[in-house]
């Protein structure tokens, strides 16, 4: 020790320093910045591994905005275009008269998502988790093919293990059943909840669970958020609920005030495709075999009434398809844009697109919760309350109970109920589902609901006030938005 010691002084380590940090910092750089994201974000980015090198590369690793790479059944969206071209050409003939702005949206989620424009015989808006589980079971216990279920947060709670109960029931007269939870949201699901299901002959799969192995996946970001029941390849359900008691109001008197969609006909098709590639992708990672029997679970089935379209996004596209929809059909709004969000953490596209509206005489309303399960994400949101108020958006909390529902209604004609959040996690960090739905039908359900939320919400008011403190923790909150 004492030979080696008069080589390690405080000069040599310095030298050492000196030349390990530019090299770190530039390989570090070249990496980020071939990322090619916002400028300021790369920046951010940048400074932090400058400033903390070996914890600025940990947490980069963990929260940072990297693509990830799903490739596996995407030659389903083309084969499946391929057999709907006939079914577009009859709707193109159902509508007409369309504005072209609609036509437009239409193309934009086409060419953002790989996903046509699609038909429904029924849209049905179920409202609160109550309407949501008694529809979702009645449609289990009538299922003769399979049952295929993707949730971001499976609770193992009386909702929960009730529903595992129905599908163990379902898998021992022969049903298929595939249950895929998301592992981090669903941390609370244990084996031992599910192994009767897998005994019964369902099979389960966890989205991105944490293990050493050949990779270590990440374990904050880019989660399932997707919400989707697939009954028989006719039946689909999507929007916020998810299973736990935390939604149903006959368990807890202040659950979550949320709402879902109930779709038949031939759009499920492409709601079960979702759910199909994310199922494939899922078992690619836990080395299980897949079936081969996924044409069969996408049966041809004849026009609804109703146009409908799938929307996707997530960190293994750069599309950010559902955040680019939402932004353009803001801009195509000619009367109306009614969202209702539990999370408000606008991009800076978004929020332009927000003020832009009001400010040329569009009705732009806000529909966010008094205080959401997250009191940054809260915080972050009234950072710009001030600012949408000063350009005529009509701002109103909600103070019922917890706000969970996700819509979005543009005029008369686009109507957008998903699992997605008007925030950056939702549009760039999480995979997400919505369903677009066009014409009056639909949009007369959204608008009703709305009118009868604000019923129990305050409009909220210019320069409200706030202390020192209030107002600080806000502004320190919105600098965390591209986490949030």
């Amino acid at each position: 020790m004492d030979a080696i010691s008069p080589w390690l002084t405080r000069e040599h380590v310095v030298g050492l320093l000196s030349i390990l940090w530019p090299a770190y910092v530039a390989v570090v750089g070249v990496w980020i910045v071939l990322q090619r994201r916002a400028p300021v974000a790369t920046l951010s980015w940048l400074l932090s591994m400058a400033v903390i090198p070996v914890l600025g590369l940990v947490i980069y690793y963990f929260l940072g905005p990297r693509r990830l790479k799903r490739q596996r059944l995407r030659r389903l969206r083309s084969r499946r275009r391929s057999r709907v071209r006939g079914s577009m050409a009859r709707l193109k003939e159902k509508v007409p008269q369309a504005p072209e702005r609609l036509h437009q949206v239409v193309k934009l989620v086409a060419a953002a998502t790989n996903f046509p424009v699609s038909t429904a015989d029924r849209v049905e808006l179920l409202v609160g988790g109550a309407a949501t589980f008694d529809s979702i079971l009645a449609a289990v216990r009538q299922a003769r093919q399979h049952i295929h279920l993707e949730y971001y947060i499976f609770e193992p709670d009386q909702t929960g293990l009730g529903l595992i109960a129905a599908l163990c029931e379902k898998a021992r007269e022969g049903v298929a059943v595939r249950l895929l939870v998301d592992a981090l949201g669903s941390k609370r699901l244990a084996r031992r909840h599910y192994a009767p299901l897998e005994a019964a002959g369902g099979e389960v799969a966890l989205f991105h669970p944490t293990r050493l192995g050949r990779s270590v996946r990440p374990v904050i970001n880019f989660r399932s958020h997707r919400k989707i029941v697939v009954i028989d390849g006719r039946i689909g359900y999507t929007g916020g609920v998810n299973i736990t008691n935390e939604e149903d109001k006959r368990i807890q008197s202040d659950a979550y005030h949320d709402v879902h969609v109930r779709l038949e006909g031939p759009v499920v098709n492409w709601l079960q495709t979702v759910f199909l590639e994310d199922w494939s992708y899922a078992l690619d990672y836990n080395r299980k075999t897949e079936p081969r029997d996924w044409e069969a679970l996408l049966p041809e089935l004849p026009d609804g009434d109703q146009v409908v379209q799938i929307m996707t996004s997530g960190p293994d596209s750069n599309m950010e398809a559902i955040h680019r929809v939402h932004v353009a059909a803001i801009h195509a709004a000619h009367q109306r844009v009614w969202l209702t969000t539990p999370y408000f953490v606008p991009t800076e596209a978004a929020m332009l697109a927000l003020t832009n509206a009001a400010l040329r005489g569009v009705d732009v309303c806000l529909l966010v919760p008094e205080k959401s399960d997250s009191r940054i994400v809260t915080a972050a949101a009234r950072s710009y309350f001030d600012e949408l108020i000063a350009c005529r958006v009509k701002v109103y909390e909600y103070h019922a109970s917890m706000l969970h529902s996700k819509t979005m209604l543009v005029d008369d004609m686009v109507g957008i109920i998903g699992t997605a959040n008007f925030d950056n996690r939702s549009f760039r960090l999480n995979y997400e589902v919505c369903a677009v739905v066009y014409g009056e039908s639909f949009a007369t359900k959204l608008e009703q609901q709305f009118y009868e939320d604000l019923q129990h919400a305050r409009r909220v008011g210019y320069a409200r006030h706030q202390h020192f403190l209030q107002r600080l923790g806000d502004s320190l909150a919105r600098l965390c938005s591209p986490l949030l």
